[in-house]
C-alpha cells in the first residue's frame, strides 16, 4: 500500500495467521459486530466509506480474502483458491477474532457466496444480513455468465496473459463496474494490491472457480447454499442493488426478492456493480437506517 492511499484508507492494519498465510483485516469502532466481505477484484478498500460511517456506532470488521488486498498472495501450489478454502479461511478468522459473537453480514460479489456459506454453517451467530449485488444461489433459470467471464474462465491461452500479465480483469472493472467515472486516486487504490502477475492469481482463480456444472469443484458447495438459503428467512435482511450491473443484473435482484419477500429492498437507479462507489452516501444512509430499525440482540 503506497502512502498516497492512506488518506482514503486511514485504518490500522491487523493480521492473523490462517493456515500458514497472513490474513489482513480492518477492525474499527466498538459495539455490535458488522462483518463486511468483499468480492473480486476488490478488497476491503471498497468498504472504506461504509467502515468510517459505521465505526462510531459499531465494531466494523473487513477482511481481505487470501490473494486479495493486503493479505498474503500465495502461489497456486500453496493455496487452492477454491470457494471451500475461502469459507474455511473465514471460519478460522471468525474463531480467532469474533468467537461466539453475534454478527451482521454485509456482502458484495463473491463475498455473498462466501458469506452465505459461512452463515448457513454458523446460523446462530448471524443476526442481520445486508445483500449488495451478489448471489447466494446458482444462476437464475440457468442464466449464462457473460461472454467476457466465460473467456477468462474457460480459455487459458487468453486468460493467463490477459489477467495475470495485463491485469485486464481488475482494470476493466474500474470502467465497467461503475456508472460514474472514478477519481484517479480511487482507481489506483482499487488495483494497487494487484501490481504484478504473481499478485493477480486470486483475480483469475475467482473467475475460474465459478461453478456452472456438477463437475466443477465448487458446485456442490454452491448447491448446498442454494438449497438451504431459505434458512436465513427469519433474519432481518436488507437488499441494496445497483441497477446497471453487467454480471449480477436485475434477474439476480429479483431472485433475492423472490426468495426473501419480506426483505427490505432498494434499487439504485444510477449505480452499477460497484454500488458503494457510485452511490456511497445514499447506500450508507440506507444501511444505517436498517441497522437502527433492527437493533442487534
Amino acid at each position: 500500500m503506497k502512502q498516497a492511499y492512506r488518506r482514503l484508507y486511514p485504518f490500522q492494519p491487523h493480521f492473523v495467521p490462517i493456515n500458514g498465510h497472513r490474513y489482513h483485516y480492518v477492525d474499527e469502532g466498538q459495539g455490535a459486530a458488522v462483518l463486511m466481505l468483499h468480492g473480486n477484484p476488490t478488497w476491503s478498500f471498497y468498504y472504506r466509506r461504509l467502515i468510517a460511517a459505521l465505526a462510531p456506532d459499531y465494531r466494523v470488521i473487513a477482511p481481505d480474502h487470501i490473494g486479495c488486498g493486503l493479505s498474503d498472495k500465495p502461489g497456486p501450489d500453496a493455496y487452492a483458491y477454491r470457494l471451500e478454502d475461502r469459507v474455511c479461511d473465514l471460519e478460522a478468522f471468525i474463531e480467532k477474532v469474533l468467537p461466539d459473537t453475534p454478527i451482521t453480514l454485509v456482502v458484495h460479489d463473491w463475498g455473498g457466496m462466501i458469506g452465505m456459506a459461512f452463515a448457513l454453517r454458523h446460523l446462530p451467530q448471524i443476526q442481520r444480513v445486508v445483500i449488495t449485488n451478489t448471489s447466494g444461489f446458482l444462476s437464475p433459470s440457468g442464466k449464462p455468465i457473460p461472454l467476457r467471464l466465460r473467456l477468462i474462465r474457460n480459455f487459458r491461452p487468453f486468460a493467463e496473459p490477459a489477467v495475470l500479465g495485463l491485469n485486464i480483469f481488475a482494470r476493466a472493472a474500474l470502467v465497467m463496474a461503475v456508472r460514474h467515472r472514478l477519481p484517479r486516486d480511487v482507481r489506483r487504490a482499487l488495483v494497487a494490491p494487484y501490481d504484478s502477475p504473481r499478485n493477480r492469481i486470486a483475480t483469475l482463480r475467482f473467475v475460474q472457480d465459478i461453478p456452472l456444472s456438477k463437475n466443477d469443484p465448487s458446485y456442490a458447495l454452491v448447491k448446498f447454499v442454494d438449497d438451504n438459503l431459505h434458512r436465513l428467512g427469519h433474519l432481518p435482511m436488507l437488499i441494496c442493488w445497483g441497477k446497471h450491473d453487467f454480471v449480477f443484473d436485475l434477474d439476480y435482484f429479483r431472485e433475492w426478492q423472490r426468495r426473501f419477500p419480506d426483505a427490505e429492498a432498494h434499487l439504485f437507479e444510477n449505480a452499477g456493480h460497484y454500488l458503494l462507489e457510485d452511490e456511497p452516501r445514499a447506500v450508507t444512509r440506507t444501511i444505517q437506517n436498517f441497522l437502527h430499525h433492527h437493533p442487534a440482540g
